[in-house]
């Protein structure tokens, strides 16, 4: 099971440097996880930079894995993570997503660099 970092979904949508390494995990649909925290975030950030009708063309590709909302019990291992490792709310939600379900993180966010079960590639420019 896989779940890709909000940055992973952009990097592969705007098709930017990473995007080969988190084509890997989106691409395979059958073990793909998608956190509700992450459409929230990419669907923001596209519709900021490139309106509506185009974010909501990236969700709907986001919908080809299994969405998982926010349980209690998410929330309460994502507090458990935060304060672990000092992550933000929606990184540590994305995190606690991942482990909940028994799934590796894609990341290419500096917080998650030393964390076990992440996938981790250092953001190119």
């Amino acid at each position: 099971m896989n779940v890709v970092d909000s940055s992973g979904w952009l990097e592969f949508f705007t098709d930017d440097i990473n995007a080969g390494f988190f084509s890997t995990a989106i691409k395979d649909e059958e073990k793909l996880i998608v956190p509700t925290i992450s459409l929230f975030e990419v669907f923001k950030r596209v519709l900021t930079e490139r309106g509506k009708d185009q974010a909501l063309e990236i969700i709907a590709l986001m919908y080809t894995g299994k969405i998982v909302d926010l349980s209690k019990e998410i929330a309460l291992l994502a507090a458990q993570l935060s304060h672990e490792y000092l992550l933000p709310m929606a990184d540590s939600i994305i995190l606690a997503t991942a482990r909940q379900e028994g799934a590796t993180l894609w990341t290419q966010d500096e917080h998650f660099k030393r964390i076990d079960d992440v996938k981790y590639i250092d953001k190119r420019y």
